[in-house]
C-alpha cells in the first residue's frame, strides 16, 4: 500500500480545541447578555414571534389527536348524563302525573262529599254515613254491597241516597254489611211525584243494554207529563222522605193505537259510580196512639151483688 495514501492527521480523539471551562464560560456569558438585552431592549421578541408563527400548525396538528380524545370522552360522559337526566326527567314525570291524578279524585271526591253533606242538611230524618264496597256479583240485577250493617243500625228497607238524589233501597242486612238494590234495577219500584203537576205515579227499574233507566207505566194518554219534568218521592209509601229528587223524564211516547203513554226517566242518582252513600232511618207510617179501655156501663156496679142499668135513649 502507497505511503501517499495514508491520512498523517491525528485521530480525533486526540485533536487539541479550546477547552471545556472555556467554552462553558464563552457560553454563559453569552447567555447572560442576551437575557440582560432581551429585558433591557426586546431584542428576541422578533425572533419568538418568527418562530411561534412558523411553529404554529405543528403545534395544532401535534395537539388535534388530544383533543379529538379529550371530546371522544367528553361526547360519552355527556350522553351517559344526559340519559340518566332523561331518565329521572321521566320518572318524576310519571311520579307527578300519578300524584295529579290522585289530586283530581281526590277533589272529586271532596266535593261530592260536600254535596253530600249539603244533601244531609236538608233532610230531617236521621241518616248513616255508608261507602260502597262493590257490585254485587249477580249480573242480571243492579245491586250494590256497602261497609255497613246491623251493628251500625242499618234496618231493611231503609233508602238509600247520594248527594244527587235517591240512588235505592237496602234489601238486605248482614252484621257488618248491606245490600243494597238500586233504582234501576228491573225488581224496584219507587212512588213518584211528578214536582211540576203534583200527579203521582210509580217508577219501576228498566235495565237495558243502551242504559239503564226507569220507566212510569200505566200512564194515560191524555196526561200532562213532559220532557224534563222532575220526579220526586212522593212520601205515600212510609219509606222515603217526601221531596228527594228520583228522576227526570226524558222521553215521552204517545202511540195512537194505545191508551197508555211510555214514559221514559233517568236517575239523578250516579247508579254506575256511587261511592259515598247515605242510609237514611224508613219513615214508617204514622199510626194513631191506641185507645185507653173503657168498662160499658151495663158492666159497672155500686155496689156488690148490685148492677146499675143505663138508661135507654129515647126513641
Amino acid at each position: 500500500m502507497p505511503l501517499g495514501t495514508l491520512d498523517r492527521s491525528p485521530p480525533p480523539f486526540f485533536k487539541q480545541g479550546p477547552s471545556a471551562l472555556s467554552k462553558l464560560v464563552v457560553f454563559s456569558a453569552l447567555a447572560l447578555f442576551l437575557m440582560v438585552a432581551d429585558v433591557r431592549f426586546q431584542l428576541t421578541t422578533p425572533i419568538r414571534s418568527t418562530l411561534a408563527t412558523a411553529l404554529y400548525p405543528v403545534q395544532w396538528l401535534v395537539l388535534q389527536p388530544v383533543q379529538a380524545i379529550g371530546q371522544a370522552g367528553g361526547y360519552f360522559t355527556s350522553l351517559h348524563q344526559a340519559q340518566r337526566s332523561e331518565a329521572l326527567a321521566l320518572q318524576r314525570l310519571a311520579t307527578q302525573a300519578g300524584q295529579s291524578l290522585q289530586l283530581e279524585q281526590l277533589q272529586l271526591e271532596n266535593q261530592r262529599l260536600r254535596e253530600l253533606l249539603t244533601m244531609r242538611a236538608r233532610i230531617t230524618t236521621p241518616a248513616v254515613g255508608a261507602q260502597v264496597l262493590y257490585d254485587a256479583a249477580d249480573p242480571y240485577s243492579r245491586k250494590v254491597v256497602i261497609d255497613r250493617g246491623q251493628t251500625h243500625g242499618i234496618q231493611p228497607g231503609s233508602p238509600v241516597i247520594d248527594d244527587s238524589g235517591v240512588l235505592g233501597q237496602v234489601t238486605r242486612v248482614y252484621p257488618l254489611v248491606s245490600e243494597v238494590t238500586l233504582l234501576v234495577d228491573r225488581d224496584q219500584t219507587i212512588p213518584v211525584l211528578n214536582t211540576r203537576t203534583g200527579v203521582r205515579n210509580v217508577a219501576y227499574g228498566q235495565p237495558s243494554a243502551a242504559g239503564d233507566g226507569m220507566e212510569l207505566r200505566y200512564t194515560l194518554a191524555n196526561a200532562d207529563i213532559v220532557e224534563g219534568d222532575l220526579l220526586s218521592t212522593s212520601g205515600v209509601d212510609g219509606v222515603y222522605p217526601p221531596g228527594l229528587p228520583v228522576a227526570r223524564v226524558t222521553q215521552v211516547e204517545r202511540r195512537a193505537e194505545s191508551s197508555f203513554t211510555r214514559v221514559r226517566c233517568e236517575p239523578l242518582a250516579r247508579v254506575q259510580g256511587a261511592l259515598h252513600l247515605l242510609v237514611l232511618t224508613p219513615v214508617g207510617p204514622s199510626l194513631p196512639p191506641p185507645r185507653p179501655e173503657t168498662k160499658s156501663p151495663l158492666t159497672q156496679r155500686t155496689a156488690p151483688g148490685s148492677a146499675v142499668v143505663a138508661p135507654r135513649s129515647a126513641p
